[in-house]
């Protein structure tokens, strides 16, 4: 049971990890996501069933989903339509793309072939199946998370980083916004399509509907990540992001098994997610109210001193 759901909260912070590319550093509403899950999961379970290799199916996956990021990009930098709805008309069409992906059926199941959670008991033999997973499924997460630290103490990733909050200081130092939102929403989705792959590998089957509401859930593994605690390093945020995610596989959980005793039934998991969403973003707001009260009499008290 801990460790199915450390296994799920693992597997989530990737699409969380992408979410907050978009959402947080590019500060674009991507809706994307929704699509892109799929068209991953859809990818990789084509590919394992085609006798592709593991690792090179989840790279395909992981190539699908940059490619669904940069049309994306294309839609909203070229055809100059806004983020929100340039990331909506891509998650629509690519429900039709996935189902053609996955042979014009609503999903494909992986019982009959290899897959990474058939893999990993075998390379951690020493410890029992379920370990086995998480072990292998963390080890994963680590690599993920040491190359996306790296990569945002690049000059690009930097570059990249500063684009969601001054978009002018970007241009000022040569850089193109419009090269950068091919570069961060290629990523943003890229990670998310990576996550869908490995989803559909864990829980044995790809499915065309597997994105539906990931975007919310995403967000409120960030939110949750944000309440643990404040910082501005690049290597905590996704740290944090990491460990909101598993938080929030946890409540999802329990909230199925012991939801019953106070009559939440699991239909009422999107609202309550949703939910959770909204009280996030007013907490937060009047936390950061307060800080900018707290400071600008900080500066006054400090001003009255000096005269």
């Amino acid at each position: 049971m801990i460790e199915g759901i450390f296994v799920e909260g693992l597997i989530f912070s990737i699409m969380a990890l992408g979410i907050l590319i978009s959402f947080r550093l590019l500060d674009l509403a991507d809706l994307t996501c929704d699509g892109s899950v799929a068209t991953g999961a859809a990818v990789a379970a084509i590919s394992i069933t085609s006798g592709l290799p593991i690792t090179v199916s989840i790279l395909l996956a992981f190539l699908s989903g940059v490619l669904c990021g940069l049309v994306t990009a294309a839609i909203h930098n070229h055809l100059h339509i806004p983020g929100l709805l340039a990331g909506i008309l891509t998650m629509t069409m690519l429900y039709s793309v996935n189902l053609r992906v996955l042979g014009n059926k609503a999903n494909l199941p992986l019982v009959k072939v290899d897959t990474m959670y058939r893999v990993f008991p075998k390379l951690f033999s020493f410890v029992s199946p379920e370990a086995a997973s998480l072990l292998g499924t963390l080890l994963c997460i680590v690599v993920i998370k040491v190359i996306l630290d790296l990569f945002f103490h690049s000059d690009l990733g930097i570059s990249l980083g500063a684009l969601g909050g001054n978009e002018q200081v970007v241009i000022s130092l040569g850089m193109s916004p419009a090269v950068l939102k091919y570069v961060g929403l290629g990523l943003s989705n890229g990670l998310i399509a990576l996550s869908g792959a490995l989803l559909a590998q864990y829980q044995g089957f790809a499915d065309a509907s597997l994105g539906t509401g990931m975007v919310v859930q995403g967000l409120a593994a960030i939110m949750i990540g944000e309440f643990l605690f404040r910082t501005n390093r690049i290597s905590m945020i996704t740290l944090r992001v990491v460990l909101g995610s598993i938080i929030y596989k946890g409540l999802m959980y329990f909230g199925r098994k012991y939801g019953y005793i106070i009559g939440i039934t699991p239909n009422d998991f999107k609202l309550l997610t949703g939910m959770l969403v909204i009280i996030s973003l007013v907490i937060a707001s009047t936390r950061t109210r307060a800080a900018e009260d707290s400071a600008r009499k900080k500066a006054l008290q400090k001003t009255k001193g000096d005269r």
